[in-house]
């Protein structure tokens, strides 16, 4: 079953517990919290305070992407009992097998993710460690951006590494993702969508979530 995970990144931050309430209403699976620093992208969201405001508020795992220089520096801070995955970037990452080893003796899954220019095969090494793959469908940064199609086949191709090498990973999409193109970017082999503006920004938040988790489970 193909999971959908609302990035708070586009909620209301005055009704934030409110809406996140929706989309688990809705049929959500994770709740993705983008975390950016304004050096690796250029743009400034939150820290570990905001997201551990939701602890008890939600039942839904966190699914944390750290879209931040030396993400090792402040992962433990992003560890609750909601915590499922922390995500870093193979591009702000000097060690990343270290890194991803670090993030997994938390206790936590270990994702790394890659931009729309970086190609699959700078994960090579690293695909039999890591719990999650996050691909980035959008130059990120900044919320409610078109989806760049040549990012799907890097979908197709982890599908099929996974299945060629017996791995386990999740494939996960981030940027651009709405109900007019989520069949499609599900079909490529896609586990996890992230979606923010499409999902945040409908006048019905818990309508337009069971949307999206139907039309990803047809």
């Amino acid at each position: 079953m193909s999971i959908l995970a609302p990035s708070i990144l586009s909620a209301d931050f005055s009704r934030l517990a409110e809406d996140v309430e929706k989309t688990e209403k809705g049929g959500a699976g994770l709740l993705h919290i983008d975390v950016m620093d304004g050096h690796f992208v250029p743009n400034i969201s939150f820290g570990p305070y905001v997201m551990k405001c939701l602890l008890g508020k939600t039942k839904l795992p966190f699914d944390v992407h750290l879209m931040i220089e030396d993400p090792d520096k402040y992962a433990e801070g992003f560890v609750t009992d909601n915590t499922k995955y922390i995500t870093v970037h193979q591009e702000a990452t000097r060690h990343l097998d270290r890194s991803i080893e670090f993030i997994r003796s938390l206790g936590v899954g270990a994702g790394v993710s890659i931009n729309p220019a970086t190609p699959v095969w700078t994960l090579e090494n690293i695909l039999d460690k890591v719990d999650l793959v996050l691909v980035m469908s959008v130059n990120p940064g900044f919320g409610g951006q078109k989806l760049i199609e040549g990012t799907l086949p890097k979908i197709e191709q982890l599908a099929r590494i996974r299945e060629e090498r017996g791995l386990s990973y999740k494939i996960e999409i981030d940027g651009g993702v709405t109900t007019g193109n989520i069949q499609r970017v599900i079909s490529c082999g896609t586990d996890i969508a992230v979606a923010g503006s499409a999902v945040f920004g409908a006048d019905d938040i818990c309508a337009r979530t069971e949307e999206f988790v139907r039309l990803m489970n047809v």
